[in-house]
């Protein structure tokens, strides 16, 4: 019997645990989600710009993490790629004339962005360099990949310091703001001279300074009215429309010799 008793204890201490005592699952880890109070916007002749809104929301929030305000969000709206060419003028011969040029492939037309606190404070530089996060980080790539590494780098940055002047590259800190711990709101201003084309917006959720998740949407730009008339013609008779613009300068150069001549 002893014999007995101590076969049955070996089988129960060798025998597998009940599925309720398995080690627990990871948790969920948290997501964000958005959406846009519009996904079009048509541009007329007296537009001068406006703000656009996007909403999100964290799914599987933890609640402690959002108490302690330890989750960061920043909103990106980047318009299509298109390239760019930047040119240097020189003076000569007391004219000024374009010297040096730099083409660049594609570039992002316009770029705005939003965040819930200075960028210094959501996580580390390099981090936004990987990520290609803020305008002085988007991806800039020169046609012509092996020149001179100084001329790249200076007309990088005047490329960059040009889009920011035409409020095309726009920065908004603070612009990302929590209704709850789970609910945000973002605020985007478009320039005036914005480009039509799909854009795509992009909101990247931080948790303690390390990224966590990112989800996106898109938004269409149009053209309006008699403007997107224009445009369309121009798009699809494109020698029709240059030489109408040409007859169309001579015609005002003209009309404004005769008004303005001196007898």
């Amino acid at each position: 019997m002893r014999t007995l008793a101590l076969a049955a204890l070996a089988l129960m201490l060798t025998a597998p645990a009940p599925a309720h005592a398995q080690a627990p699952e990871n948790p969920v880890q948290e997501n964000i989600q958005i959406g846009l109070s519009t996904d079009r916007v048509s541009i007329t002749t007296d537009f001068s710009g406006a703000d656009l809104t996007i909403f999100g929301a964290l799914d599987n929030a933890d609640p402690l993490v959002s108490r302690q305000g330890r989750y960061d969000v920043i909103v990106v709206l980047e318009g299509p790629p298109r390239p760019v060419v930047v040119r240097k003028k020189t003076r000569v011969l007391g004219m000024w004339i374009n010297t040096q040029s730099e083409t660049f492939l594609n570039v992002p037309v316009s770029y705005s962005l939003a965040t819930s606190r200075a960028l210094q404070d959501i996580t580390y530089p390099e981090n936004y360099r990987q990520m290609a996060l803020g305008s002085e980080n988007v991806t800039v790539t020169p046609y012509d990949r092996n020149g001179d590494a100084a001329t790249i780098t200076e007309f990088t940055a005047a490329l960059r310091e040009r889009k920011r002047a035409s409020g095309l590259y726009s920065e908004r800190i603070g612009g990302v703001q929590f209704l709850s711990q789970n609910l945000f709101r973002a605020s985007l201003h478009l320039a005036p001279n914005v480009p039509v084309g799909t854009h795509r917006a992009r909101a990247f959720l931080f948790k303690n300074g390390a990224f966590i998740k990112e989800n996106s949407a898109q938004l269409v730009i149009t053209k309006a009215g008699f403007e997107q008339s224009i445009y369309r013609y121009a798009q699809t008779n494109g020698l029709a429309y240059g030489i109408f613009a040409v007859l169309l300068a001579f015609l005002t150069g003209w009309l404004g010799r005769l008004i303005f001549r001196k007898d």
